[in-house]
């Protein structure tokens, strides 16, 4: 049998007679005890207080209610539910007959953009579905702080943040019953420990009595969780950052009106911006069991890092920008359908042409120094396999690396327009036009260069950024048809990967470690699992080391959900994880922005640090020297033909 938060133990109990006239509530109190002494440890069941060793299983009111007629109807062959509470075994609902094999629950990694649910069979600890929606609480502001100071000292505002949370949540249930057939929700307004084990439905929707989902954990950070509790979360923001709740453990999941019969767990935080999720991210890579040093970094709109291994754990956590999620940038948007994900710029033998050749694909001349050119096919890889909508942020550090190493962006990360014709002047203005326009912009529409784009106009005596500055536009790189990566968004960005950099940097010089001490670097979320790693390393966002160091994790959040869900010996050893974190906050480090500058250059302002990309580098300028004297010899043998 399982270790879970929840049980289910089938009971063969014997009726009643004038010599064991025991009641139905400790016939199956007995044989729950007998079940645990035969199937589990000693202390599964009892736990010794000041009074002595106590019988620790709780049966509520409303099962004590199902004991009649329930028992009789059955033949007393009855299977028990329960649910821990962090104390105590609970019985959640008593079915006819042996439902074993129905034994459910769920994980909820709970992201203040999408929330995601994973329906786990606790029996055998494998996911058999999983579902994600938007946060509802979208509605009241994209970012958290928003939603933050909307809510502030208001609480029918909270209320309704809280009501979305939830919403979201049984939308999720919901979706996942659709799709397995497996009654999840429980109609709490029923007697709900009564179930005969048929899992049908009521008009309502929900399983008649008690659903075979029982518990359910939940991950997320601080700011998430105070919602879902309906707490004002100002104070995650404000100074002095003391939050009205960092370890709520298990709450009844009906008193935040979940529709489940037992509990929910929900992640402990270690500060105001180190959440749940990243508590939960470490336990499911294993870090604070290890002798070896491991970093793990959860890196999106915010960047969490902890580095160390089972004797110490240093982390922190700051703003690192929506960039990284396709925020701030004109054209970018999440990982969604026609989002481009994966670009690389591909040499190819065609000629000189237009944007875009007969299979619709962008051609790119690069020229050296010498104004020799090299045709390039620039490869987008588009999620859903359609038309490119914009771009995610693992696209963007891919096209970021490519400019970067074929020249079209220096050191600085500025646009270098004399190294090729994709590069044009524009003013963002007319992306917005054309996205509202149509959705889709067409790429000869109003084209008056071979890009598609308006024509470069000539400005004297203004930089680059005063005339971006006044609205006459920057420059742009179309990346794909009618869609175009700014100067804007790539300064954007490289403040980004600079403040994840040198959050990394940072934590590694308080330990007194360099990189090459450090075994394992895990990058955890939905962005990481898609970054390429070259990509990353050759823009300074992910440190210069072994390439099989460093390990795209995926969602771990939801991950270390699911593991607690089927072992609740996690929960007992969190407080001593909490113990071990020393938690680093990088908006008070002094010169945490000098140091974020040297890391502004592509890759970073010390070369030295990249080796891997200096030789690239060396590698590309020899392919150039190579272009320039083909391009030269060539020139030479004309003139002597003529």
């Amino acid at each position: 049998m399982t270790q879970g938060i929840t049980k289910k133990i089938y009971l063969e109990l014997t009726p009643p007679t004038e010599e064991d006239n025991r009641s139905a509530q400790r016939r199956v109190l007995d044989a729950i005890e007998a079940a645990f002494d035969a199937d589990f440890s000693p202390g599964d069941v009892r736990s010794q207080t000041s009074s002595g060793d106590s019988l620790n299983v709780k049966m509520p009111l409303s099962i004590m209610r199902t004991l009649h007629p329930l028992c009789e109807e059955a033949d007393w062959k009855l299977m028990a539910s329960l649910a821990w509470d962090g104390r105590r075994w609970e019985i959640t609902a008593l079915e006819a007959g042996d439902t074993s094999e129905a034994h459910y629950g769920l994980a909820v990694d709970l992201g203040s953009t999408t929330i995601v649910m994973q329906l786990v069979d606790c029996n055998r600890g494998t996911v058999i579905a999983q579902e994600s929606a938007y946060n509802r609480q979208i509605a009241f502001g994209e970012d958290i702080l928003t939603r933050i100071f909307y809510s502030k000292d208001n609480p029918e505002r909270l209320e309704e943040i809280r009501r979305a949370t939830i919403d979201t949540i049984v939308e999720l249930m919901e979706t996942l019953e659709q799709k397995t057939g497996i009654p999840i929700r429980t109609d709490m307004h029923s007697n709900a420990g009564l179930s005969t084990g048929t899992g049908t439905k009521t008009d309502t929707g929900f399983a008649s009595g008690a659903g075979q989902c029982i518990s359910m954990v939940v991950a997320g950070n601080t700011t998430m969780t105070h919602f879902l509790f309906g707490l004002d979360a100002f104070c995650v923001f404000s100074s002095p950052y003391a939050v009205s709740a960092d370890q709520p453990g298990f709450l009844k999941a009906d008193r935040l009106d979940i529709p489940l019969p037992g509990y929910v767990y929900c992640y402990p935080g270690k500060a105001n911006y180190l959440g749940g999720d990243i508590i939960s991210g470490m336990v499911a890579i294993g870090m604070h069991r290890r002798e070896s040093i491991s970093l793990f970094f959860d890196v999106g709109t915010n960047g969490e890092l902890v580095v160390g291994n089972k004797e110490f754990l240093l982390c922190g956590a700051g703003a690192a920008g929506p960039a990284l999620e396709g925020g701030v940038v004109k054209t970018g948007m999440r990982a969604a359908e026609g989002a481009v994900q994966h670009i690389k710029l591909v040499k190819c033998d065609r000629g000189r042409k237009a944007l875009y050749g007969d299979e619709d694909e962008l051609i790119v001349n690069i020229r050296s120094h010498g104004q020799a050119e090299t045709c390039y096919q620039l490869v987008c890889d588009v999620i859903g396999g359609g038309a490119a909508k914009g771009i995610c942020g693992s696209g963007i550090i891919d096209l970021i690396s490519e400019l970067f190493l074929h020249g079209i962006l220096d050191l600085r990360g500025k646009l270098v327009p004399e190294k090729s014709d994709a590069v044009v002047w524009r003013k963002c203005e007319e992306d917005e036009k054309e996205s509202s326009d149509s959705g889709n912009a067409d790429l000869n529409s109003g084209a008056s260069s071979d890009f598609g784009c308006a024509q470069q106009e000539s400005y004297v005596d203004k930089t680059d950024d005063t005339r971006r500055m006044e609205g006459e536009g920057e420059y742009a790189f179309c990346y794909a048809p009618g869609i175009y990566f700014y100067q804007s968004d790539i300064h954007e960005f490289i403040r980004t990967k600079a403040a994840a950099y040198t959050m990394m940097e940072y934590l590694l010089s308080e330990t007194g470690m360099s990189l090459d001490e450090v075994s394992d670097f895990y990058m955890a979320g939905a962005f990481g699992s898609h970054v390429d790693k070259t990509s990353a390393v050759n823009i300074g966002m992910y440190p210069d080391v072994n390439p099989e160091k460093i390990h795209a994790e995926g969602n771990t959040s939801i991950a270390g959900a699911r593991m607690l869900l089927l072992d609740r010996e996690i929960a007992e050893e969190l407080p001593g994880i909490l113990d071990l974190m020393t938690y680093v906050q990088f908006g008070a480090v002094e010169d945490f922005l000098e140091k974020m500058t040297a890391a502004s250059a592509l890759p970073h302002t010390d070369l030295e640090r990249y080796p891997s990309v200096k030789k690239r580098l060396m590698i590309k300028k020899r392919q150039q020297h190579q272009v320039e004297r083909y391009s030269c010899d060539a020139h030479l043998k004309k003139q002597e033909m003529v």
